[in-house]
């Protein structure tokens, strides 16, 4: 019987496995998240050779004109060393660790999750899956509220994959869409895009691109030779928050 145990553990069939618990669902990017990772015990003894937490983000990537959503990991953490675990044995291991400060944040169609994985020797790995809310890290928030306070209404907000001129980490970039609905940029531009090129806890980096209304060429043909686009990149430090809006509106106003 013992052997017939080890057999069907070994394919999954009565193995290990791994329930995570996270103390809250919603988190700050740069913030520590913390949990506990619960082992249930199989009809077996069995090694466990390690426990990794890996955070997961969907963005969209396009493949002859057909957009698919795909997959990426952004982070990867072991919080254990290997032990065993016995037959119908229970333990808790406790965890934290630090948000990347330049998590995608989860709005519009992008999902972020903790998956857990119980790294089994000799047999059929455990996983365990949980979905979490990312808001943006300080400066970043206070970047996108002053853009709407210039006037700017979100249009769209979308992880897709990252192109050659965004040097990203990842193999994507989030990019938030808006349009001018009133305040001094209303008739002047077409749309306002912000992409983070990266973040720390005092200091984000930022590409803008600012979409001019076109004037002199047709539509097709500004469109064409991006006549009426410019991007601009800035850096945006903890210092520049009294004077944000200010910064950001003359920034802008030099390009549109």
């Amino acid at each position: 019987m013992s052997f017939f145990n080890k057999m069907l553990a070994s394919i999954g069939i009565g193995s290990s496995k791994v329930d995570t618990k996270l103390t809250k669902s919603s988190y700050e990017a740069g913030e520590i998240i913390r949990g506990e990772v619960e082992i249930y015990g199989g009809n077996v003894e069995q090694q466990i050779d390690a426990i990794y937490l890996t955070l997961y983000t969907t963005y969209i990537k396009e493949i002859e004109d057909t957009k698919y959503t795909s997959k990426a990991p952004i982070e990867n953490y072991r919080v254990s060393e290997p032990f065993t675990i016995k037959a119908n044995e229970r333990k808790t291991i406790p965890f934290s660790f630090q948000l990347p400060y330049d998590m995608p944040a989860t709005v519009g169609s992008t999902r972020v999750w903790v998956k857990t994985e119980l790294d089994i020797r000799s047999g059929a790995d455990s996983e365990d899956k949980d979905y979490i809310e990312i808001r943006p890290s300080k400066i970043a928030a206070s970047v996108l509220n002053e853009v709407q306070n210039l006037g700017f209404r979100l249009r769209k907000a979308e992880c897709e994959k990252a192109s050659y001129r965004y040097k990203s980490k990842y193999p994507f970039i989030q990019e938030f869409e808006y349009v001018p609905v009133s305040g001094p940029f209303r008739g002047r531009l077409d749309e306002l895009e912000v992409v983070f090129l990266s973040q720390s806890e005092n200091q984000v980096d930022i590409l803008m691109q600012v979409d001019r209304r076109a004037r002199g060429f047709g539509g097709f043909l500004a469109e064409a030779f991006d006549a009426d686009e410019s991007h601009v990149r800035l850096s945006i430090s903890s210092y520049d928050l009294p004077n944000l809006r200010q910064k950001l509106e003359q920034t802008i106003s030099r390009y549109s």
